[in-house]
């Protein structure tokens, strides 16, 4: 599918042909905000789908800037929805008004939105980004990519067959200290790399919640979508960094697909694997394990919630030294010399960027590939996927990441995928 570009695609030029026909006429006087990189043709028109509580910093952020038009907004809970439009129309004044919608159909379907943003639970990702894609749009989709398996394959092969330009919200790739972590261990500074902590903290368990009425603005069914129908209860749908819908295995991997989702990235990053992936999984308390692990075919693994050197986020040990790194900066390692070492001109320097979402909308204008794609948030969330698998069946789980297969056990692979629930299926 050949992509319009931005200016086409709401042709604009139609209304600079008649205002600069106007201009030959008479001594007319034209705003600057008329023309240049932030002209309406130009600016970048964005959606936002899931106004929950991930939204608000990129919610915040694409108000602010002055090349991105926030054209419309959507959810399923009526409240968050006219929240959101207000605070975009009063940033906006009389200039324009942002849109709100019920349905993200009616936003992926629309030709003047350019580029949508997911920030749905994760159960809802596959489908919304699926439909921005067939619908010709660009999109940022929050961590972990998908829900199952099989939908990662879709999504990365879909944007390859439409020529999208897709992040996924992975931002830890666009911090200095990951980078700097990961080029440590890329050029070998700490030999070769035995074992990897990654510390994911853990969520209470799932629990059978009592019924109770559903809300009159909130649209129940479709918040559920795909996922197995249950009796409304507010635990189940809000949003909690302790828990909240995150909790239950039918919306995601739980820990594994939340922080795993970020720190198991910039491993595959910091490991060359973006486009592969680890080869076994054991869950806690599986064939003497004390911590869930996962192994690459190199021998390398990686151990969830096992304590690491000043509580960092994640501890690369190698055999000549160790790398720490957390957010906010944190950087540290043995020897202390190396995180302070300048990379050679001839050694590994990975993407470096201006911040994720900046990357993205850069992204969007030269067409080059944004620094997560979909093939690298697929190769990520297949290990939270795997994780989980293991964790749920108890027992070790042996993975192929060439044919993308789970080995020896017909139970496990049924997992590949998950049933939907009809109307939403892909």
């Amino acid at each position: 599918m050949k992509r319009k570009t931005i200016q086409s695609r709401r042709e604009f030029m139609k209304a600079g042909s008649a205002l600069f026909g106007a201009a030959c006429l008479a001594p007319t006087i034209v705003s600057s905000s008329v023309f240049g990189d932030n002209a309406p043709s130009n600016r970048i028109n964005v959606s936002l789908i899931g106004m929950g509580l991930i939204s608000g910093g990129h919610f915040r952020n694409m108000l602010s800037r002055k090349d991105v038009f926030v054209h419309s907004v959507c959810d399923v809970n009526r409240n968050r929805l006219d929240k959101a439009v207000k605070q975009a129309n009063d940033h906006y004044g009389t200039q324009s008004s942002t849109k709100g919608c019920h349905e993200y159909e009616e936003i992926c379907e629309n030709p003047d939105v350019d580029a949508v943003m997911v920030l749905t639970p994760d159960h809802w990702h596959a489908m919304i980004s699926l439909a921005a894609i067939k619908n010709g749009k660009d999109a940022y989709c929050e961590k972990p990519m998908t829900l199952t398996i099989a939908e990662g394959r879709m999504l990365s092969d879909a944007c390859k067959q439409y020529g999208t330009i897709f992040q996924v919200g992975s931002q830890q790739r666009s911090e200095s200290a990951f980078r700097k972590a990961a080029e440590i261990v890329r050029n070998g500074w700490i030999g070769q790399v035995e074992t990897i902590y990654a510390r994911l903290g853990s969520f209470a368990p799932p629990t059978s919640l009592p019924a109770q009425p559903v809300p009159d603005y909130l649209d129940y069914d479709r918040w559920l979508g795909p996922t197995p129908w249950y009796p409304y209860n507010d635990e189940r749908v809000k949003g909690n960094y302790g828990g909240g819908w995150r909790r239950f295995w039918e919306y995601g991997s739980r820990k594994n697909g939340d922080w795993g989702a970020h720190h198991y990235d910039i491993i595959q990053w910091a490991l060359g694997m973006d486009d592969s992936g680890p080869v076994k999984f054991v869950p806690k308390g599986c064939d003497g394990h004390e911590y869930q692990t996962h192994y690459y075919a190199n021998g390398a693994k990686v151990l969830r919630d096992h304590p690491t050197t000043d509580n960092q986020m994640i501890e690369f040990i190698g055999t000549k030294g160790r790398v720490q790194v957390s957010r906010g900066n944190r950087l540290g390692s043995t020897p202390v010399s190396l995180k302070s070492d300048i990379i050679p001109s001839d050694g590994i320097r990975l993407y470096q960027t201006n911040g994720h979402e900046q990357n993205w909308l850069d992204c969007i204008r030269s067409r080059k590939q944004p620094i997560c794609t979909a093939e690298i948030g697929h190769r990520t969330a297949t290990i939270c996927h795997l994780s989980g698998i293991a964790e749920r069946l108890k027992r070790t789980i042996h993975w192929d990441p060439v044919k993308e297969e789970i080995l020896n056990d017909d139970a496990a692979a049924r997992w590949y995928d998950r049933p939907r629930r009809a109307p939403y299926v892909l």
